[in-house]
């Protein structure tokens, strides 16, 4: 049995697979002869991340594979029913990289609320000559304790991100359509556990409430967040997306910091992957990072080590 593993795999998955008695090949193959390498190689498991989009052309025109496994949560760039409807099993791993994406969104939220991001710019340009200017102007930052954190999707990642603010000291408040309550246990290294019951509100009542908001939503037609959904939001108010691109509606986003609105906002993910608008790379009141919610060490050799469990016990 042979795995193209085509946008990478840790190490430990690899291992865990050559194990099982598997070829691993991580070559990653251009989206335009992935068809031809597959049928040339027999390929039987193709694993992809968010690079590499496996369609109903891609899939036709490749029967042997028995395998189409996602490292990672979405599965947008994978044609999941289809390929389903030809007998061809399609895993994911929802919940290896849910804590990664939960720090990342906590590491911009602090970075946001003690302009860090700004900071780190200035300090090498200015800090030997503005010392004092650049003082005074980093000097209102606002604590996250005591705030309330507003959750937009209450899933794996945005309970993760839930306990992490329940762990600084928020208040959670959560929306999400599909689940009316959820049971939170925080693990603290000494053993001990603290439970939290989060009943689910509507999404006005989060956006009213909430100091800081963060987005664990799929892709969807639409947005989720634009002008009128901001127009709801307390001033001030510090916004994160680290889902998908296209949740948040930008032009809305920029104009919501013009206004005041927005004091600060974080995005992982951008409409126009892998060339964000200049608009947004620009804005001081931003804090960017290019799409990297699972990219941690620790996730990735628990996305490997889950995907090859998933193959080995499909498979044999």
């Amino acid at each position: 049995m042979k795995v193209l593993a085509n946008d990478g795999i840790s190490q430990s998955g690899k291992d865990a697979l050559e194990k099982g008695g598997y070829e691993v090949i991580t070559t990653t193959v251009a989206q335009e002869q992935l068809a031809n390498y597959i049928n040339e190689k027999s390929i039987d498991v193709l694993l992809v991340r968010s690079a590499t989009t496996v369609r109903k052309d891609l899939i036709d025109t490749c029967p042997g594979i028995k395998i189409i496994g996602r490292g990672g949560v979405g599965m947008d760039n994978i044609d999941v029913d289809y390929a389903k409807s030809k007998g061809i099993h399609v895993i994911n791993t929802p919940a290896s990289s849910s804590h990664s994406v939960a720090e990342l969104v906590f590491g911009h939220f602090y970075g946001l609320a003690r302009f860090l991001h700004q900071s780190n710019r200035d300090m090498p340009l200015e800090g030997d000559v503005s010392f004092g200017k650049l003082k005074k102007a980093y000097a209102k930052g606002v604590e996250l304790k005591g705030k309330t954190l507003g959750v937009i999707g209450f899933g794996r990642i945005g309970q993760a991100t839930a306990k992490v603010g329940l762990g600084v000291g928020m208040k959670v408040v959560a929306f999400d359509p599909y689940l009316e309550k959820a049971n939170l246990e925080l693990d603290f290294f000494d053993g001990q556990k603290v439970n939290f019951d989060i009943t689910t509100i509507s999404k006005e009542d989060v956006l009213k409430q909430a100091d800081f908001i963060t987005l664990h939503v799929p892709a969807q037609d639409g947005y989720v967040i634009s002008k009128n959904e901001f127009d709801m939001m307390k001033d001030g108010v510090y916004i994160a997306n680290a889902a998908r691109g296209g949740v948040i509606d930008e032009v809305a986003l920029v104009e919501a910091i013009l206004s005041g609105k927005v004091a600060g906002a974080a995005l992982d993910v951008f409409e126009k992957e892998p060339k964000p608008e200049i608009t947004l790379l620009m804005n001081s009141c931003l804090s960017l990072t290019p799409h990297i919610g699972a990219a941690t060490e620790e996730a990735q050799d628990r996305i490997g080590t889950e995907l090859a469990a998933q193959i080995i016990g499909i498979l044999g």
